[in-house]
């Protein structure tokens, strides 16, 4: 097998690595390389510097404190074997972070950062097995293996074991590795690896699907760098025995149909759209045409039925996975991060393979939002799941034990450049909007363009085209949907206000006659040095309307201003709150922009009311004020607190805040160590059910069968006669029920007395289980738990009268 750099560098078409070998069959249109865009704008540029100076560093730092070198090192004998960290996958968080890094080195030369990767990838080559078995958390050989292992290889990984999803990171990472730096150490490992699934794998072999995919794509992208068409059978045998029976399967990891008779999303979301995108690359690759059918279906649905207005996916955290058609709440919203670098890949595949602006719209969407709010802006602190909607218990995270999205993020991010641009046969493709200089080769001979722009924040675009000789091919420049008034693909969400406005284009100074074809205005002439097309998309602020049948955004709307989606956060409004504003679907709205808040950012305003709950009385306070709103990507920057996407313009919609309380007021205890946990008992929050998971609540998972306590001291002493408890119960998947009994106790002096009840202990679901005593005079009260014998238990708020 022969790989040679001058193929590297033709193939290297796609951050995905496309055509470095020539093959029969591939995506019709291929994208522009991210190395040959470079980028000059004030959006995106800071925040890959930031990548590339900050995430990346500290990810690989953390990757040696939490102990995934050492699970390496442990592997290879180098230092004895001792604890590990927590999961068989995290050996790819590693290979992501290699994958970012040599993105990053592609872009600019660090050899400090190089050297770096050199050191790790000769620890990971001392890890693997003679014959190529690369899964540390085997072959540092246990004392007892991680229960998600099989006694023998393979077995368990269309369960949780993930053998075959670490192999898919290592791939897309030994591929990124060698087209930048024309280094084979990470490739050849990876090309070991694949030589054994190769041997492994196959008809009358091991006949286990992927519990996780990703390793269809990786050993897409090998084939095209080695040419071995072994590799892209692998990735289709994967695919198609999928769901065939042998082995039972579950919608959770899409393993319940075969992938062809899959029309609907379902399952763990990540899982499903690396599954699209392999089906997609497989599909592309050997002329599968059932595979698209299924995957154009299945598009169909998320943007019909799934999606939310940010671009995530995933609406439910049991199973991280798609709900059902139109259930998208949005405080508890999942729309995990990796999700969305996942959904990103997906349709850029679509678009390559369709050539349809839609497919970019919803990918423009995701960048924009649901994916960009994974970061920090200081590029240290991740979001694991995506919330619309909190009340101050979403915050995001140095770390996570499972640093999936983490890890994902430091490779995504260098990336983005490679999505600006297209290009099919003499058709040139532009595709998103930032300032950036480019260079590529047409048929027609070699073009270098070049974007100037304030995108996002207004919509003139100026796009010089400098063909190195004139010649004649099309520009395709995208009318994103939203400047046509098309809010998203599908009629799941729609702009208030349908009134298209005119689009012009100029072209060297004058008003331009365009056709439209798949949502790109054509160009079609001979082009010479110095030619202009001048982009103007009307960029109004809208109102997005859900569709009637999402039942969480019914009297509400959002805010969105090109492609950003904006949401209320506590800092910029009065009292800190959100959740109990009103704003009219008439209301005039402002912008300004504010380069001192958040990074600089354009804010909207308008007139809205407020409300609020007074002691002792049903009537509600009522106040004016001026309502302020901040890009979605942006929130969550100034510590946690209120937040809201879905803006209420009926009263019903919102929520008074709440007068405090005697319990309100009082300072939680509980044997629950968690401060988090502890403020929900007293938010006030009513939950619709005991399963509602959308705010904060109180569980102690995974005790079972032990006796607990929470506890309220009071702001003073006060009399007591009333004590009431919502019970959190997340049967039958989770591991939550109601307990098998309670009882409250006050304080008198330093021993704690139990109340004399003159109602019965009643212990019921999806309602307040209230008791009545005997009047009391004390400054604090507890409530004594006993967990069920199999399972935890968990409240969510106390009431005391």
């Amino acid at each position: 097998m022969k790989i040679t750099m001058k193929k590297a560098l033709f193939g290297f078409t796609m951050i995905f690595g496309m055509g470095l070998n020539a093959q029969n069959r591939d995506y019709p249109i291929q994208p522009v390389t991210f190395t040959r865009v470079h980028l000059h704008d004030h959006f995106w540029e800071p925040k890959i510097e930031v990548n590339a100076n900050v995430t990346i560093p500290y990810v690989l730092r953390k990757c040696y404190e939490t102990g995934r070198v050492n699970n390496f090192l442990m592997a290879a004998g180098k230092i004895p074997t001792g604890k590990t960290t927590e999961f068989p996958f995290d050996d790819t968080d590693i290979y992501k972070l290699i994958e970012g890094a040599s993105y990053s080195l592609q872009v600019k030369k660090n050899p400090e950062l190089e050297k770096s990767l050199d050191s790790l990838i000769a620890i990971i080559a001392a890890a693997q097995e003679p014959d190529g078995y690369l899964y540390t958390f085997r072959t540092m050989k246990p004392e007892k293996l991680h229960p998600w292992i099989g006694a023998k290889r393979w077995e368990k990984d269309p369960d949780l074991s993930h053998e075959l999803y670490n192999c898919g990171h290592l791939y897309e990472s030994a591929v990124a590795h060698y087209l930048a730096t024309g280094k084979k150490t990470m490739l050849n490992i990876a090309i070991k690896n694949a030589d054994l699934l190769v041997k492994d794998f196959g008809p009358g072999k091991a006949e286990y699907f992927p519990g996780h995919q990703v390793v269809e794509m990786g050993l897409a992208r090998m084939y095209r760098v080695t040419g071995k068409k072994e590799y892209l059978d692998l990735a289709k045998f994967f695919l198609d025995i999928r769901g065939n029976g042998k082995i039972q399967g579950s919608e959770y990891n899409q393993s319940e149909k075969m992938v062809t008779e899959q029309h609907e999303a379902v399952g763990h979301a990540v899982r499903a759209a690396y599954m699209y995108t392999g089906m997609a690359d497989v599909a592309a690759l050997t002329g599968n045409v059932q595979y698209l059918k299924a995957i154009d279906d299945i598009w169909n649905d998320v943007v019909d039925k799934k999606i939310y207005l940010t671009g995530g996916i995933g609406a439910t955290g049991a199973g991280e996975a798609f709900g059902a058609a139109y259930q998208l709440p949005n405080m508890s919203a999942y729309a995990e991060t990796c999700a969305s670098i996942a959904n990103v890949y997906w349709n850029s595949r679509m678009f390559l393979m369709h050539g349809d602006a839609k497919y970019i719209d919803v990918m423009e969407r995701i960048l924009y939002n649901g994916l960009l709010s994974g970061i920090s802006q200081d590029g240290t602190h991740f979001f694991y799941p995506n919330p619309l909607a909190s009340m101050g218990q979403h915050s995001r995270g140095a770390w996570f034990s499972c640093a999936c999205c983490i890890s994902n993020m430091t490779r995504f991010m260098p990336s983005i450049p490679g999505y600006v641009y297209a290009q099919d046969k003499n058709n040139l493709y532009v595709n998103l909007f930032m300032s950036n200089s480019a260079e590529l080769n047409l048929p027609a001979g070699k073009v270098s363009i070049e974007q100037e722009t304030e995108y996002p924040c207004n919509g003139k675009v100026s796009i010089t085209v400098n063909p190195a000789k004139t010649a004649k091919f099309t520009v395709r420049v995208r009318i994103p949907g939203w400047a046509r008034q098309e809010a998203m693909p599908g009629d799941l969400y729609t702009f208030e206000d349908r009134t298209a406005v005119p689009i012009t284009i100029q072209l060297n100074g004058k008003k331009l006659d365009y056709s439209m074809d798949k949502g790109y205005a054509v160009i079609t002439q001979t082009w010479k040095k110095g030619d202009k097309i001048e982009l103007n998309l009307p960029m109004e602020v809208e109102k997005v309307m859900a569709s009637d049948k999402v039942e969480d955004d019914k009297g509400r709307f959002a805010f969105q201003k090109g492609p950003l989606v904006y949401c209320l956060e506590g800092p910029d409004n009065l009292d800190k709150s959100v959740q109990n504003i009103v704003v009219s679907e008439n209301a005039e709205v402002k912008e300004s922009y504010n380069k001192d808040l958040l990074n600089g950012v354009l804010v909207l305003s308008a007139s809205g009311s407020s409300t609020r709950r007074q002691v002792d009385s049903d009537a509600l306070l009522k106040t004016q004020q001026e309502v302020k709103a901040i890009p979605y990507y942006s929130w969550n920057n100034r510590g946690a607190g209120d937040m809201m996407v879905w803006i209420p313009y009926v009263e019903s919609a919102a929520r008074p805040k709440p007068a405090p309380t005697i319990a309100s007021k009082a300072k939680v205890t509980s044997s629950v160590r968690s401060q988090r946990m502890q403020n929900g008992l007293n938010d006030q929050y009513d939950p619709r059910n005991s399963a509602d998971n959308s705010a904060i609540y109180l569980h102690w998972w995974p005790k079972k069968n032990t006796e607990e306590w929470i506890q309220y001291d009071f702001d003073q002493e006060y009399t007591v006669s009333e004590s009431s408890i919502y019970w959190f119960d997340d049967s039958p998947f989770g591991g939550c029920r109601i307990p098998a009994s309670w009882k409250v106790l006050y304080k008198d002096g330093e021993n704690w007395v139990p109340v004399k009840n003159t109602t019965d202990y009643k212990i019921t679901k999806d309602k307040y289980d209230s008791i009545k005593f005997e009047p009391v005079k004390t400054t604090a009260l507890r409530v004594e738990i006993k967990l069920p014998a199999d399972y935890a238990t968990g409240v969510h708020e106390w009431i005391v009268k």
